[in-house]
């Protein structure tokens, strides 16, 4: 996901002064990338910075998701892993949400009640796919990018 530094300004209600100080220090330790757009300079997490995934799983934590996550998977059967996948995995923003699911067992009637209600909540298309921990490794290729969102 791309910001700019008046719409960080605007959703935070600060200046866009103090907003670019802190910018300027997280790109300056490496943990924002920047780019320019036209007369624009748009701000990126850098997921290649040794610290992302980390601070990462701090929001996700910090957000609820894992405890909902959580809640969700014991009813939903043996689940070892989740992963998001394409556009989401890579920070960009999408209209559609996908999800790789590996377990065994898993209640698709229960999961596909759930993913009804997420389309319906977050106004996005969720999909999944269930693989077993066997196929896992053959089934992602090695230039696709996948975030780990939750683990047993």
């Amino acid at each position: 996901m791309k910001a700019y530094l008046r719409g960080l300004a605007d959703e935070f209600g600060e200046s866009t002064n103090a907003i670019r100080l802190e910018l300027n220090h997280m790109e300056g330790v490496g943990l924002l990338k920047s780019e320019s757009e036209g007369n624009k300079k748009v701000y990126h997490a850098n997921t290649g910075h040794p610290l992302f995934y980390d601070i990462h799983n701090l929001v996700l934590k910090h957000s609820g998701i894992t405890s909902i996550i959580d809640q969700v998977i014991e009813k939903t059967g043996d689940i070892e892993k989740v992963w998001i996948k394409g556009d989401f995995a890579q920070g960009k923003d999408s209209d559609v949400v996908e999800l790789i699911v590996m377990g065994v067992d898993v209640n698709t009637v229960y999961l596909d009640s759930l993913v009804k209600k997420a389309k319906e909540l977050i106004r996005r298309k969720v999909v999944y796919q269930i693989v077993s921990s066997e196929k896992y490794s053959g089934y992602i290729s090695e230039n696709e990018k996948t975030c780990l969102i939750w683990e047993k």
